[in-house]
């Protein structure tokens, strides 16, 4: 089922968007740290779009892949990890990756040394 187009969802919205029932889901909120969604001030959790997205990359690791709870989370940890070192910074118009930005900050740091 596809989801509707909004900013937050319910529990219940997420168990008809992603198949998995509610007791799963808050389930797999204890085991995977990277799952947490917001809650309200009463008390109910308030999914993202990006944590529907998790979901069903959790439910696809899992139930497709038969990958086992501790190896979901290590692939999606690695996942992470991976994603973080290709951040890119925009700086107007271009695209820089962070890597090239820490160094670029190295070498300024090298000029600055030799210049005082």
């Amino acid at each position: 089922m596809e989801a509707e187009d909004k900013n937050f969802y319910s529990i219940g919205d997420v168990e008809r968007i992603t198949g998995i029932k509610a007791y799963i889901l808050r389930y797999w909120e204890q085991e995977f740290r990277i799952l947490r969604p917001a809650r309200r001030t009463s008390g109910q959790r308030k999914y993202t779009r990006t944590d529907i997205d998790l979901i069903l990359k959790i439910k696809e690791l899992l139930y497709t892949k038969e990958y086992t709870i501790a190896g979901a989370k290590k692939f999606l940890i690695e996942e992470r990890r991976k994603r973080k070192k290709q951040t890119t910074l925009d700086f107007g118009k271009e695209s820089v990756s962070a890597d090239l930005v820490n160094k670029l900050k190295k070498e300024l740091k090298e000029i600055l040394e030799i210049l005082k």
